[in-house]
């Protein structure tokens, strides 16, 4: 079927309330019209479970998750941007296949299921020194103090990036979200320069290792290295990557897991009295409120997409939060149910590109939610709606969780 057989109906996909609460208009979008073209983005919006998980495992739809916003800039402005476009460019899920298959075996030598449960003692270490650290005042901001300083803590140690710059890690991640979502060019051009900061310093850490091997990440990569495995600048852009991808979305499945217990009582106590059902409450959270709501392909050549056959060079909208709340997989789809099975997800993909981060993202949310369940048993919201901070079409984050125990 052509593109012009493609109806591009008039559903207003950047409405403020969109953002804020997209389901209503998702479910109404699957309904009617599984594929839609959507002239804002450029592109075409899929919707319905099995045609999100079809395109995840379809080798022609190639990733294509960052630069959103460039086709509307000028060619000067892009290219000023182009060291961050360059660097990009090495990123793992952005390269071709055989060079992502070649870093993703790389990285699968140390994301073991081994690897992740030796780091369980440490990350409930790390979890506890955040809780001891609020713990007198009665109150924290979840995000600030817990959700976000968790995961980067443990990220940084696994690549052995000193504790005294940790901080600066967050800073730099808050400018780097902008390459994920359409943004203006000086919010770009400030993500460059947090990109370039970041590769400046890995740089350093990466000679010092080549000295003084260590027991972490950032040692297995220049080991890896000497092998010709790798080269320095893929090192560097993938640690970039990491230390971006190895909290940001962490961090907002923590905050956003503990919003759906606050706003579903019922679903805490169930949690509070069956501490049993913390990994189906993890998976749970991710189902309604994962960390990636929208996951960007590009058609390599003729392709079937929903029904529709689209041509080579078109960017599809893969709608993981809507797959997710499918009602032909998923019974009462909006319903938050903590003892949900089965419960098939796509939250951290499939297939050749599904997130090996996923075991590590897990074991911390579960290990996060255990620590507050354990100390701060009378946990509580100290806000009436949550501080949001919305990217339309589908982008939204917490920019803040004040809570009171």
């Amino acid at each position: 079927m052509s593109d012009s057989a493609i109806a591009v109906p008039s559903y207003d996909l950047f409405a403020p309330d969109v953002a804020a609460d997209p389901h209503p208009l998702l479910h109404r979008i699957r309904a009617e019209n599984p594929l839609i073209r959507v002239p804002e983005l450029n592109g075409y919006l899929i919707t319905r479970h099995a045609d999100v998980v079809a395109a995840l495992k379809d080798r022609r739809l190639a990733t294509a998750n960052l630069g959103q916003g460039l086709d509307r800039l000028s060619q000067a402005e892009r290219d000023e941007l182009r060291p961050v476009l360059q660097s990009i460019a090495l990123w793992m899920g952005h390269t071709d296949e055989d060079d992502h298959v070649r870093f993703q075996q790389l990285l699968k030598r140390y994301f073991t299921p081994a690897t992740v449960n030796r780091l369980r003692p440490r990350v409930r270490e790390l979890a506890e020194e955040l809780v001891d650290a609020v713990a007198a005042s009665g109150r924290m901001d979840v995000v600030a103090d817990l959700a976000y300083p968790l995961p980067a803590n443990v990220i940084a140690e696994m690549l052995g990036m000193p504790t005294s710059e940790r901080e600066r890690l967050q800073a730099w991640s808050r400018d780097i979200l902008a390459l994920f979502a359409p943004a203006d060019f000086a919010r770009l051009q400030a993500s460059q320069r947090s990109v370039l900061e970041m590769q400046d310093y890995l740089r350093g850490l990466v000679a010092q290792r080549r000295a003084e091997p260590r027991e972490d990440l950032l040692s297995m990569f220049v080991a890896a290295e000497r092998e010709g495995v790798v080269t320095e600048d893929e090192i560097v852009a993938n640690c970039v990557l990491l230390l971006f991808a190895g909290h940001e979305t962490t961090a907002n499945l923590i905050a956003n897991g503990l919003v759906l217990l606050f706003d579903h009582p019922d679903q805490f106590e169930l949690l509070k009295s069956r501490r049993d059902l913390l990994p189906q409450a993890v998976e749970e959270m991710l189902r309604c409120s994962g960390p990636a709501n929208t996951i960007v392909r590009v058609t390599t050549e003729p392709v079937e997409v929903a029904g529709h056959e689209l041509p080579a060079g078109q960017v599809v909208y893969l709608a993981m939060l809507a797959g997710n709340r499918d009602p032909e997989v998923f019974e009462e789809p909006d319903r938050f149910d903590i003892t949900r099975k089965p419960n098939r997800h796509t939250a951290f993909g499939l297939g050749a590109f599904y997130c090996l981060g996923a075991a590590l993202a897990r074991m911390e949310t579960d290990v996060c939610f255990s620590t507050l369940l354990d100390r701060l048993p009378n946990l509580r919201p100290a806000y009436e709606t949550p501080d949001l901070t919305l990217s339309p079409p589908f982008g939204c984050r917490l920019a803040s969780l004040d809570v009171t125990f």
